[in-house]
Formats: C-alpha cells, structure tokens, sequence
C-alpha cells in the first residue's frame, strides 16, 4: 500500500520529512513495517509492502482510517481531504492511491519536469540530507543503482521484496 503524502504549497521540506516519520511510526505502532521513496514531484511515498492476503475494499478501509486518523490527531499537520483548499499549510495523506484501478508513480520512473526528476526509494536517514523530492535525476540515478549492485552502498529497499506482514484485524 502506499501512502501519498502531498504537501500544501507553503510546507516546507522539513516539515514534510517530519509528516513521513509520523506516518511511520504510525505504521510501527501496528507492527507494519515501512519504506519511504521521493516522488520526483513534491511529496513522498509511504510504502508498506504486505502479502497478498486482502481485498481492495480492506485496503482502501485500513489506509482510509490511517490518513482519517491521522488528520483527527495532528489537524494542523494532517489533512484527509482531497480539495486544493484543505492543505494550506498542511500534508494531504492520499490513501486513494490503493483503489482498485488508481494509479502511483513507482519507483524509479522519470517524471516529465524540468530537469527530469526521478522517483527513488531511499532510507529513512537519508531523508534529512536531501533538499527535497526531486534531488535525483535520470543523470544521477544510474549511479545510484550501481553503488547497490556492486555493494557500495546499501540498497534501502532491500528488504522490501522479503518482508512479510499483513494489515492488523483491527
């Protein structure tokens, strides 16, 4: 599942970091573990990758009730509220993006922007030291790939493709 987080115009870069670790402590809470990914645009992913045992409808449920939470508990950070109008000064948490038949950007596409921003999975260290969601490039993400590859650097999404967890009964 992933969770868009969208800020308002006026968020800042900071905040926005600060927005994506709430989410996943959020998650850690409910035993889910989490992955973060630029968007090459200007928020971040919140991915849970999760075995394939529910419905659409169940997913849409739990991560409609994170992103509800979410803007009850923090409403000056949060909102769940789609329209352009709700999210001066706050972070949309898209959770439209795990209906059946939406769509996300994934992982390593390139977005059609200026300067061709690329969508990329990265640690949650690592956060801090980018200026934001679109550091990386067409130009600077085969070397990136590389340093993985050849166990240069840590791929921080390794994991990813192994874990196994299912969304909480409640």
């Amino acid at each position: 599942i992933t969770f868009d987080l969208d800020p308002g115009e006026d968020v800042p870069w900071t905040a926005l970091i600060d927005a994506a670790n709430e989410v996943r402590e959020r998650l850690r809470a409910m035993r889910l573990e989490s992955f973060v990914k630029t968007t090459g645009g200007k928020g971040l992913h919140v991915c849970v990758p999760l075995e394939p045992a529910h419905g659409w409808k169940e997913l849409e449920e739990f991560t409609r009730a994170v992103a509800l939470r979410l803007s009850r508990d923090e409403p000056g950070t949060f909102t769940a509220n789609m329209a352009k109008t709700h999210r001066k000064g706050k972070v949309y948490v898209d959770y439209l993006r795990n209906v059946r038949g939406a769509n996300a950007v994934g992982a390593f596409s390139t977005r059609a922007r200026e300067g061709a921003p690329v969508s990329v999975p990265v640690d949650w260290d690592e956060l801090d030291r980018l200026s934001g969601p679109t550091d990386f490039t067409v130009a600077e993400v085969p070397l990136r790939v590389l340093g993985w590859a050849s166990g240069r650097a840590a791929d921080p999404w390794g994991r990813y493709r192994t874990l196994k967890q299912r969304v909480p009964a409640s």
